[in-house]
């Protein structure tokens, strides 16, 4: 059976073959989309997809998966893949902070905003703690400036309502003055 190794430049080969090797996520380069060639970034998300396949219950491979969809602009796939990795392990730091930080790239601040929290809740070490404030800092800045997507919570049925009256009474009024 051969073995499946993920490199960067920067770190030592991380073995996916064995769930406990991945207890925390290997040192890719997973925030530059360009810092990974596509062609390569294919053959990591073939062979993480096969991993994930062979380990169903990891969620660390699962996270690894939905950050390597994310980096090749693939959001749907990209949340499946975390979705399903916080589905496995409701208490991953790390689950939670790249769903954050997805609902973050798509300017759902507010779902990102909650993802982060959620993760900041669930940090164990001083270096999650800063990853997540520093997350959080960034949606907040971002949500003061007004760059966040509105949210749909109120009915659209009196506009909706004032328009058609409105459309109605100038087709009369167009109507009696013909």
């Amino acid at each position: 059976m051969e073995q499946m190794l993920l490199t960067s430049e920067t770190t030592q080969p991380v073995d996916l073959s064995a769930p406990r090797a991945l207890d925390r996520l290997p040192s890719l380069p997973w925030r530059d989309p360009h810092s990974v060639p596509p062609e390569k970034l294919v053959e990591l998300i073939a062979t993480l997809k096969r991993a994930c396949a062979e380990n169903p219950q990891n969620a660390a491979l699962r996270t690894c998966l939905g950050m390597a969809h994310a980096m090749n602009y693939d959001v749907y796939s990209s949340m499946a893949a975390l979705e399903s990795a916080i589905q496995i392990a409701p208490q991953d730091f790390f689950a939670r902070l790249k769903y954050g930080e997805l609902f973050f790239r798509v300017r759902a601040l507010n779902r990102a905003e909650q993802e982060t929290l959620r993760a900041l809740e669930l940090a164990a070490s001083p270096l999650e703690l800063s990853l997540a404030r520093k997350q959080l800092a960034q949606i907040r800045q971002l949500a003061h400036k007004g760059h966040s997507r509105p949210l749909w919570t109120k009915s659209l049925r009196l506009p909706a309502t004032g328009l058609a009256v409105l459309l109605l009474a100038i087709s009369c009024i167009y109507l009696l003055w013909k």
